[in-house]
C-alpha cells in the first residue's frame, strides 16, 4: 500500500476529530484541554476553503494524520498570512508521515498564493521545531509562558516561512 497525501474531505471529520482528540488528551501539540465532537469540529472544517486547505495522509482505507492551513486573522491586511497545524495519530509518528504531510501543505500554501506561514510550536516539542526547519520555517520569537498544559506553564516558539515573490 502507498501512502497517499490529498485534500481532506467532510467523510474524514471523525478521523481528523479522533487524530486531533488524542493530541489535546496526550501532547501539548494542542492547547485545548478538552476533546471536541465532531460537530464542533464541522465549524472548523468549514471555515477552511481553496486558500485555506486541510490535508490528509491516508494508508489504505485509514486517516493517519492530517495538516491544515488556517487563517491567521479575520482582518483583511493579513489575508496573505496563514497559521498550519499538523497531528499524526502516535503509532505512526516518526515514520515520514508528518514530513510528507507538512510538506504537501506548505507546497500548497505556495501555489495558493499565500505570502506566509506561521507556526506556533509549545516548548518542548523538538521533533517539530526541527521538522519545520526542515522545509524552511525561521525562528522568530517567544511567547513566554501563554499556556497551561499538564500543570504546566509553557512558552510558545514562533516560525514563520515566507514565500519568495
Amino acid at each position: 500500500m502507498k501512502l497517499v497525501i490529498r485534500r481532506a474531505k467532510l467523510g474524514d471529520l471523525t478521523a481528523i476529530t479522533q487524530i486531533y482528540n488524542e493530541a489535546v488528551q496526550t501532547t501539548t501539540a494542542t492547547f485545548d484541554t478538552e476533546p471536541k465532537t465532531v460537530d464542533e469540529r464541522r465549524t472548523w472544517f468549514e471555515n477552511h476553503d481553496q486558500k485555506h486547505p486541510i490535508f490528509v495522509a491516508q494508508l489504505g482505507g485509514e486517516v493517519l494524520g492530517w495538516a491544515s492551513l488556517s487563517r491567521w486573522s479575520d482582518r483583511l491586511a493579513y489575508a496573505g498570512t496563514a497559521e498550519i497545524s499538523l497531528y499524526v495519530k502516535e503509532k505512526f509518528r516518526g515514520g515520514g508521515i508528518g514530513k510528507k504531510l507538512l510538506q504537501a501543505i506548505v507546497r500548497e500554501g505556495e501555489k495558493v498564493g499565500l505570502h506566509t506561514v506561521i507556526a506556533r510550536i509549545a516548548e518542548g516539542n523538538k521533533i517539530s521545531v526541527h521538522l519545520h526547519e526542515s522545509v524552511g520555517f525561521e525562528h522568530i520569537g517567544i511567547m513566554r509562558e501563554v499556556g497551561r498544559k499538564f500543570g504546566r506553564l509553557l512558552d510558545v516558539y514562533l516560525m514563520q516561512k515566507i514565500y519568495p515573490s
